[in-house]
C-alpha cells in the first residue's frame, strides 16, 4: 500500500506539471497582451516596453518556461500581473467558497440520487422507474450556464426567495450548489440503479430473502451496502469533475470561488493566475481520485492496491 500511494502521487506531480506546463504555453499562444489590457490602447510604446521588461515578458518563451518551472518546484506561484499579489494568497481567499459550493452540491446530489436509485430499483419497469429516469436523463442533459439562469429567473426574479448572486446571504447558496449539483445526481442516481439490480440477482440476496428478512432489510441492507462499490468510483471521478463545472457555475452566479478567479485572469492575460487556478484545480482533482482508490480498498479487501 505504501509504495502504491508513493507511486500515485508521483504520477500526480507529473500531471500537474504536464497541465500547467500546457497551460502556460496555450495562454502565451493565445491573442492578447496583458500588458496592452494593463495600460490600455493608448498608452505609449516606451510604457508598454517598460512594464513588459519589469514582467519578464520579454524573455524568449522556454526561458519564462524555466522560470515557472523552478518557481514551482519552490512552491512560488508567482504574482499577479494585474495586482502584484501573491498567486497563492488570492487562490487561499478563494478556496473556501469553492469547497463551500462543492460541498453543498455533492449534498444535494446524494440527497437526491439515493432515494431516486433506490426506488427506481425497487420498482423496474414501472411509471415510477420511468419517471425517475427521465428525470436524471434531463438533468444529464442541461448545461450549467442554462440550468443556473432559469433558476435565477424562477426562484430569485419570479419568486423572490433567494439572491440572484453573490455570496452574502445565507441562501444564496442553494441556486449554485442546485446547479451544480443536478448533474452528479443524475449520474449517481442511474449507476445506483444499475448497481442495485445487478446486486439483487445475486445468491447471497436470494439466501437473505429465504431467511425471511424483510424487503427494506434486503434492499437497503445487504442490496445497497454491497452497491456502493461502483456508485463510490463514480462519486469520486465526478467529484473531481465537480470542480471543473464550478468554473461556470460560479461565473453565472457570480460566486467568488476559484472558478470566477480563473475566468477574471483569462479575461485580463493574467498568465501567472491562470497557471495557479488550473493548477489547483488538477491537484483537486488527481488527489480525489487517489483518496477515492484508497477508500476503495478498504471497503473490498480483495483489491490489491500494491500490486497496480
Amino acid at each position: 500500500m505504501p509504495a502504491y500511494v508513493l507511486a500515485r502521487l508521483f504520477s500526480a506531480v507529473w500531471v500537474a506539471l504536464g497541465v500547467a506546463s500546457l497551460v502556460f504555453f496555450l495562454l502565451h499562444w493565445v491573442p492578447g497582451d496583458p500588458v496592452e489590457v494593463m495600460l490600455g490602447e493608448s498608452a505609449a510604446g516606451a510604457d508598454r516596453e517598460a512594464l513588459r521588461h519589469a514582467l519578464g515578458l520579454d524573455l524568449p518563451l522556454w526561458e519564462q518556461w524555466g522560470h515557472f518551472l523552478l518557481a514551482l518546484l519552490s512552491a512560488d506561484l508567482g504574482h499577479s500581473l494585474y495586482n502584484q499579489a501573491s498567486v497563492g494568497s488570492l487562490l487561499a481567499q478563494r478556496a473556501g467558497a469553492t469547497v463551500e459550493l462543492t460541498v453543498a452540491a455533492l449534498f444535494i446530489a446524494v440527497l437526491i440520487a439515493v432515494p431516486a436509485g433506490i426506488v427506481s430499483a425497487a420498482r423496474r419497469g414501472t411509471f415510477i422507474d420511468s419517471t425517475a429516469m427521465g428525470f436524471s436523463l434531463l438533468g444529464v442533459s442541461l448545461p450549467n450556464f442554462w440550468l443556473g439562469p432559469l433558476l435565477v429567473l424562477a426562484f430569485s426574479l419570479g419568486l423572490g426567495w433567494f439572491p440572484v448572486n453573490g455570496r452574502g446571504a445565507p441562501w444564496s447558496l442553494v441556486l449554485p450548489a442546485l446547479t451544480l449539483g443536478t448533474a452528479l445526481a443524475a449520474v449517481l442516481s442511474r449507476m445506483i440503479r444499475s448497481s442495485l439490480l445487478e446486486v439483487m440477482s445475486e445468491d447471497f440476496i436470494r439466501t437473505a430473502r429465504a431467511k425471511g428478512l424483510s424487503r427494506a432489510r434486503v434492499w437497503l441492507r445487504h442490496g445497497l451496502g454491497n452497491a456502493w462499490l461502483p456508485v463510490l468510483t463514480v462519486l469520486g471521478m465526478q467529484l473531481g469533475a465537480l470542480l471543473g463545472g464550478a468554473v461556470i457555475t460560479e461565473t453565472v452566479f457570480s460566486w467568488p470561488g476559484i472558478g470566477s478567479l480563473l475566468i477574471e485572469a483569462i479575461q485580463r492575460r493574467d498568465y501567472p493566475v491562470v497557471q495557479g487556478a488550473v493548477l489547483a484545480i488538477s491537484l483537486s482533482y488527481v488527489l480525489i481520485n487517489l483518496a477515492t482508490d484508497l477508500l476503495y480498498a478498504r471497503l473490498d479487501p480483495r483489491i490489491r492496491l500494491g500490486a497496480a
